[in-house]
């Protein structure tokens, strides 16, 4: 696996704030789609800790989350299929 969940929990909360239920819950997305293969198939390059990281702070300024979801949203835009990885619901 490509995605460290403990390493980007902390990096998460680092770089956008957010609580600890936010990042979990980002990372348990970023871990499905992963695992998926999805992203890679579609972009041609593995989803790793900096992928993410790198996505969301292109985001408009929001929670982990909200960030998460836009790029989710591009993603669905580009490619389609995207939107079940998409964050719905977290314990704050």
């Amino acid at each position: 696996m490509f995605i460290d969940p403990g390493r980007l929990e902390i990096r998460l909360r680092e770089e956008f704030g957010g609580t600890m239920g936010q990042s979990r819950v980002v990372v348990r997305q970023a871990v499905d789609l992963a695992d998926s293969g999805r992203y890679e198939a579609d972009a041609g390059t593995t989803l790793t800790n900096d992928v993410v990281l790198e996505h969301l702070a292109d985001a408009p300024d929001g929670s982990p989350p909200e960030r998460w979801n836009w790029w989710i949203g591009s993603l669905e835009l580009a490619y389609g299929g995207y939107g079940q990885f998409g964050i719905r619901r977290y314990q704050k």
